[in-house]
């Protein structure tokens, strides 16, 4: 099969290299970056947020080529990743290695530029990432719990790199990334099953599409809609929501869980993308209304 697909693949050198780095999953990151440094900054540094996103993609990207090196064998196994790069045969694997390795020191160097701290968490990102979370994925259901913590640490990096400090307002940042992702990746894992099984990907709790999973992925949509929350009770420092906006993240609140409780009473595979896809938009807008909302008070 995959030598039907191969000539497909894109042999041009910038679509390449954006599959290979996950363009539009790193650009996410870089996104949550940005509106991490935007509630952090109390001036806004063009050349800073030019330095982050570099950086921020940079070792985004790293992470995704190593993974991908990792699991050659098995993306070539499941549909959805047997047209990447390196299970086609697009990209070798040393070419592949020395692109991660440089992107890491790039990335690295960048994000020092800014601060220490900065690219010492981005360091532990990629280092989880790779190290942890990625060879746990075949080994059991609580990668995706040692995955949640490189994937949180966007979201507070840029209120890091504004401040060169870690306090109570990055770690309500990253409490509020990390408990989505759960939601957000049993969401995915229910619904690509069948694929990821072909992998040996263990990604539900339960290790089945049943009740317990389904119970799981409303109680922490629930819990990462009462932690986005917390801001708006004036508790966490700096980091502040106005009363109109806690009622528009209440609101959106209620529409991601409302989606949950839809999974946990249908228990298909359409209501696990449904879900899925409401999480990217709920994170996304609760980035956008959390930066207005500093803008505006």
């Amino acid at each position: 099969m995959s030598t039907q697909i191969a000539p497909a693949v894109s042999k041009n050198w910038l679509g390449t290299f954006m599959e290979i780095t996950k363009f539009r999953l790193s650009a996410s990151v870089v996104f949550s970056s940005v509106a991490g440094y935007f509630l952090g900054a109390d001036t806004i540094s063009w050349t800073i947020v030019l330095l982050l996103a570099i950086g921020g993609y940079c070792m985004v990207g790293a992470s995704n080529v190593y993974n991908q090196i990792i699991e050659k064998d098995l993306d070539a196994l499941m549909k959805r990743t047997q047209n990447r790069p390196l299970p086609t045969g697009n990209v070798g694997v040393r070419p592949a290695f020395l692109l991660a390795s440089l992107l890491t020191i790039v990335g690295i160097t960048i994000l020092y530029l800014i601060n220490p701290q900065t690219a010492m968490f981005g360091a532990i990102s990629i280092f989880m990432y790779v190290s942890l979370y990625t060879p746990l994925k075949t080994k059991t259901p609580l990668s995706v719990f040692v995955g949640a913590f490189p994937g949180a640490i966007p979201f507070m990096l840029g209120w890091v790199a504004a401040t060169n400090d870690f306090g109570i307002e990055p770690g309500t940042l990253f409490m509020i990334q990390f408990f989505w992702q759960f939601p957000h990746f049993w969401a995915i894992g229910w619904f690509l099953f069948e694929d990821y099984k072909r992998g040996g990907f263990f990604m539900l709790p339960s290790g089945k599409q049943d009740k317990g999973t389904a119970i799981q992925i409303v109680l922490y949509t629930i819990w990462t809609v009462l932690i986005s929350l917390i801001p708006a009770f004036h508790v966490t420092g700096k980091l502040k929501l106005s009363l109109i906006a806690a009622i528009i993240l209440a609101g959106l609140g209620v529409w991601f869980i409302s989606f949950a409780l839809r999974l946990y009473r249908q228990r298909t595979e359409k209501a696990a993308k449904q879900l899925m896809l409401v999480s990217v938009s709920y994170i996304t807008l609760l980035q956008i209304i959390y930066v207005v909302d500093k803008f505006l008070q």
